[in-house]
Formats: C-alpha cells, sequence, structure tokens
C-alpha cells in the first residue's frame, strides 16, 4: 500500500505547470483514511489532502511545521497541554517539535500544508 499518491508533475517550462486544481473533486478521488494525497508544491511545501476517521498516532515533526485547513466535519488536535476543536474553514498550524494526535469526530476532509511527506511509519498513521 501506499503511503500517498504523488501527482506532482516535472516541467521543463514552469508555465507548463499552469493548471486549476478543484480542492472538492480531488477529495472525491482519496479513498483511504490518512493517506496524504499531493495536489501540489509551492515555494518548496507539499500542498496535500486528507481524509479521517478516528485517531492516528501521537507524533511530531522535527524539522517542519505543519499547516491544517478543514474543509470538512470536526477535528481535535490533541496536543499535550490542551485540545485544539477545528470545524469547517479553520486553521491550526502545529510547531515543529510539538506532539500532535489529531482525532477526526467521524469523516473529516482537510488540506495540509508542509515542507515534507508526513504520513509514515513513525507518526501520521492510524493507530
Amino acid at each position: 500500500m501506499a503511503l500517498l499518491e504523488l501527482n506532482v508533475k516535472q516541467f521543463s517550462n514552469p508555465l507548463d505547470a499552469l493548471e486549476k486544481v478543484n480542492i472538492n473533486q480531488e477529495f472525491t478521488t482519496i479513498n483511504e483514511y490518512w493517506n496524504q494525497k499531493v495536489i501540489g508544491k509551492a515555494n518548496g511545501q507539499f500542498i496535500k489532502l486528507a481524509k479521517g476517521n478516528g485517531e492516528i498516532k501521537w507524533h511530531k515533526h522535527d524539522e517542519q511545521d505543519e499547516l491544517f485547513i478543514l474543509y470538512k466535519g470536526h477535528l481535535t488536535m490533541q496536543l499535550r497541554d490542551k485540545n485544539i476543536e477545528m470545524y469547517k474553514d479553520d486553521m491550526f498550524i502545529v510547531p515543529k517539535g510539538v506532539e500532535h494526535c489529531p482525532k477526526a469526530n467521524g469523516d473529516v476532509e482537510f488540506l495540509i500544508m508542509d515542507i515534507n511527506i508526513t504520513s509514515n511509519a513513525a507518526g501520521g498513521r492510524p493507530c
């Protein structure tokens, strides 16, 4: 099973990369929870979509912040000292080095932006 669908194309001419992305349409192509799909790259940042349900492992990212924008549902961003409740159109940035454990209360859809792929065996995968 692949950890993500990497659909970032390589172009010799940057103008060839000018394509519109419909975020809602891209969500319909994601069939596995907590599996990140890269939909673009800008300034060295991956722009990824994911769906979630339930809880994943506690983890942290020592080299990068992780931005979340919730498009659908209710996500609890569990931190060691508090919980951040997120609803549609909310954004939260997990600073690098901060342990967190996203918990989807039912089906959620969200955008993640950071400098690396964060869905891996060490964290960001289901319990």
